[in-house]
């Protein structure tokens, strides 16, 4: 019986041993160091089985490349920035070799690799998962992250799911995804960088790597948090800051920030799937102006198109592009058309017969064309990783500007074709390296609306702002476009999972984002499309769009009260467009985005985690926006630290505190945060209507200093980077009981002559002007602005008995300060 048992045992053993062996023959691990050279700021590496080069991007920022042969020659679609000169000490023994500049420092362990960042006090901020490290199954790379107890998972781009990814794994392969559900993955951008939380630091990763990759965050384990590349090397990159705003600000640093924006498309945009022939355009134009619902663009889907072929008009729906385009702009539109990738092989198409003389569409490896099946038909597809291809991109969208377009919509750029199922053995050019579908395809659409945004902007002029909307993306997407959420449906969820993505976003570098307000699919019920036109007053693109064969999905489609609620709103964007566009130039200065996860300004705040709250929002440095879903009639909110002012009655709540508010159809939860400078201007009907030459500048007393930097150019040109602006920096000091207007920088001047300064819940506090007294009774009058209960537009109607003080002063050029 012993030797029976000790038979079957030895079997065991045996079984174990065989099976581990073969294991060993799938996975590579990184291995002993056996080799460091140290160049400067770089760290060559070589293990067992790997190739490391760590090189120091700034003092907070370390690149970690490795792979199992000889790293490539270096390049990225996604990354613009070059290594900073930067003060580094690297010492080594026979165990470690210890990296460290002025903000963190690096550990790595020989035997074997292993990596870990820490603060320079010691602080653990990240390090490799001990025994698992990165390691190779084939040719997919993982790279294996210890898991911090508490520790929070935000960001990854357009990612449904809550706002915390802890517990969840997410896949990056750019997707069309009609009708999409609230929390299906992917969808349809890339853009492989996250932000880890816990105790008090915070860090980003970025993997630059463009096949299609995996993250996952303690899904089906309870020890590591991973990201993974189904090809290619493991290139990721280290960010810490202090704050979390700072890494957002390091990594679009690395991968590039949005210019200023055409300030048109901050108007509010009027779409549909799809408004045709020309005379339905003019009365959609017309009746928006009838009912005085502010609007700056109208977009035209395929249905424009002959045959959907792309770059050409159909002559019986629109026999005069260039008439349509003009006589929209005298009443204040601007018309943006949607463009896909696919051009119909079609001899006798001029597109068509341009791009085959070019030999710029993407191939089989027998050198003959890809064709697959998309709007159109069969369709051949641009290189847009080819110089070529998008030099012949950008010569054949110049026919639009010639018909007076103003924007570019890229869509079905993932890129998208009947059936889903691009083959692998496509191959593309990827600036003259070569490369296959299988890692060109997340970078596509970047590389389109790159072509779109480089060609456009060449095509009206080259001083000309273009404005440019995508679909899908990778990592510096916002260089070049906005994005929006694609093809969602008009239900709740869909709502709030919108404003969770553009939120998702806003922590992954793209400030420009929007929604199909409304729903794109089915249709919205009145207090649903009420709720969500509401809600997109508070978004940085305000975009209606719905299908065909739905519902029409104007605002006057809905009865009376919706149309009168949803104007309201509309027409507070209008009068807060120089605080959104002095916001936007915030984002160009610092990757800060317009919609703020609290995430960013309350890190460590559990309660900002928690699911019940994960949609609150900041918009701008001013607006805490609390959305809820058109069927909640009372609502759970949480107020961060500070002191909260109502919108729309000035009442203050005091922060670290959850209570229920009551709900109704006409009015979105909406505070104002203590100390904020707000900017606002009177109504227009669109951006291309000159405001009053007033400027009413709202501030709101608090115990807390802050600064707005108010900012004005164009709208329209790059002049702007020639220093012609007009940027004022106005600072609340709390201590000092002081209001400053900046002497202005710039060479531009002001639309506005006159400053309304409004101060908010400063009672009957006196106030001296450049030092000289006023009395408050005599000089100051109380601005009880009248308020429907519909309108939130009078910012605000104050609680009985408050005063709210204005007065108006002349736009200096000199230092204006204002004392209470």
């Amino acid at each position: 019986m012993k030797i029976v048992n000790r038979c079957v045992a030895l079997a065991v053993l045996l079984a174990a041993c065989t099976q581990m062996a073969y294991a060993q023959t799938l996975l590579k691990r990184v291995g002993k160091v056996t080799g460091v050279t140290v160049n400067n700021q770089e760290v060559d590496i070589k293990t067992e089985n790997a190739f490391i080069k760590l090189a120091v991007y700034s003092p907070n920022v370390i690149r970690v490349r490795m792979d199992k042969k000889q790293l490539a020659d270096d390049f990225s679609y996604a990354v613009i920035a070059k290594p900073q000169t930067t003060k580094v000490t690297v010492t080594q023994n026979d165990n470690e070799i210890n990296l460290t500049t002025d903000s963190l420092k690096v550990n790595i362990k020989k035997n074997p690799y292993a990596i870990t960042f820490t603060t320079l006090s010691g602080e653990v901020i990240n390090q490799d998962e001990p025994g698992l490290t990165t390691s190779w199954v084939s040719e997919n790379v993982t790279t294996y992250k210890h898991m911090q107890d508490g520790e929070h998972f935000i960001g990854l781009g357009e990612k449904t799911g809550g706002l915390d990814r802890r517990g969840n794994a997410y896949t990056n392969w750019n997707s069309d995804v009609f009708g999409y559900s609230a929390g299906q993955d992917p969808l349809y951008s890339t853009i492989p960088f996250y932000i880890g939380v816990h105790h008090n630091v915070q860090y980003g990763i970025f993997m630059d790597n463009t096949w299609q990759s995996d993250f996952n965050f303690g899904a089906s384990n309870n020890r590591f948090s991973s990201f993974a590349a189904k090809g290619g090397e493991m290139n990721y990159y280290f960010i810490y800051n202090s704050k979390l705003a700072d890494i957002i600000t390091s990594y679009t640093w690395l991968t590039g920030r949005i210019k200023m924006p055409p300030l048109w498309s901050l108007g509010y945009q009027q779409n549909r799937y799809s408004y045709y022939p020309d005379t339905e355009v003019y009365r959609v134009a017309n009746t928006l102006r009838e009912k005085k619902i502010p609007a700056d663009g109208i977009t035209l889907d395929i249905h424009y198109m002959d045959k959907y072929k792309v770059f050409t008009w159909d002559k019986n729906r629109f026999p005069d592009p260039p008439a349509l385009t003009k006589k929209l702009k005298d009443m204040g539109f601007k018309v943006t058309l949607i463009v896909d990738p696919g051009v119909k092989e079609e001899k006798g198409y001029g597109v068509y017969d341009r791009g085959i003389a070019a030999d710029i569409f993407a191939k089989y490896p027998d050198s003959t064309n890809y064709t697959g099946q998309v709007w159109p038909g069969w369709c051949n597809f641009p290189d847009f990783t080819n110089p070529k291809g998008r030099e012949y991109w950008a010569k054949e969208i110049k026919t639009y500007a010639a018909d007076g377009v103003a924007g570019i919509w890229n869509d079905m750029n993932e890129f998208s074709t009947w059936g889903q199922k691009a083959p692998d053995n496509i191959f593309f050019n990827f600036d003259g390296r070569g490369a296959s579908h299988l890692e060109v395809h997340n970078v596509y659409g970047l590389e389109m609306i790159r072509s779109s945004y480089e060609g456009y902007r060449a095509a009206l002029g080259g001083n000309k702002r273009p404005f440019v909307l995508t679909r899908s993306g990778y990592a510096g997407l916002q260089r070049f476009a906005a994005m929006w959420t694609g093809d969602n449906r008009a239900e709740d969820s869909h709502m709030m999972a919108g404003i969770r993505l553009m939120n998702s976003l806003g922590l992954s570098g793209v400030p420009y984002t929007g929604m199909d307000v409304g729903g794109f699919t089915g249709g919205a019920s009145p207090a649903l499309y009420a709720r969500w036109m509401q809600i997109g007053a508070f978004n940085p693109y305000m975009r209606n769009h719905t299908q065909i064969n739905t519902k029409s999905s104007e605002p006057w489609a809905y009865g009376e009260e919706v149309l009168e609620i949803t104007r309201n709103y509309i027409n507070l964007r209008y009068k807060l467009l120089p605080y959104i566009y002095s916001s936007f130039y915030e984002a160009k200065e610092s990757g800060k985005p317009l919609m703020r996860s609290l995430a960013i300004d309350y890190t460590h705040d559990e309660n900002v985690y928690n699911g019940t709250y994960e949609n609150q929002y900041l918009f701008g440095q001013a607006f805490l926006v609390l959305p809820f879903d058109s069927q909640t009639q009372i609502g759970r909110v949480y107020f961060p630290q500070g002191k909260w002012y109502d919108l729309y009655n000035g009442a203050v709540q005091q922060g670290n505190t959850k209570l229920n508010i009551d709900l109704g159809m006409s009015k979105l939860p909406v505070f104002v945060k203590e100390s904020s400078i707000i900017p606002m201007q009177s109504l227009v009907q669109t951006t291309a209507e000159k405001p009053t030459d007033t400027l009413a500048v709202h501030i709101y007393k608090g115990d807390v200093n802050n600064k707005f930097v108010y900012y004005e150019d164009d709208g329209e040109s790059y002049d702007y980077e020639k220093g012609e602006f007009y940027k004022r920096t106005i600072s609340y000091d709390a201590a000092k009981k002081a209001i400053t207007f900046a002497k202005p920088e710039g060479s531009g001047k002001s639309k506005f002559n006159n400053i309304k300064v409004i101060l908010h819940g400063f009672n009957s506090t006196p106030v001296k002007l450049n030092g000289k007294s006023y009395k408050a009774e005599d000089d100051f009058s109380a601005l009880m602005v009248p308020i429907s209960r519909f309108d939130p537009t009078g910012l605000s109607n104050p609680v009985e008995g408050e005063k709210v003080k204005s007065f108006v002063l002349k736009n200096a050029d000199s230092t204006i300060t204002i004392g209470y």
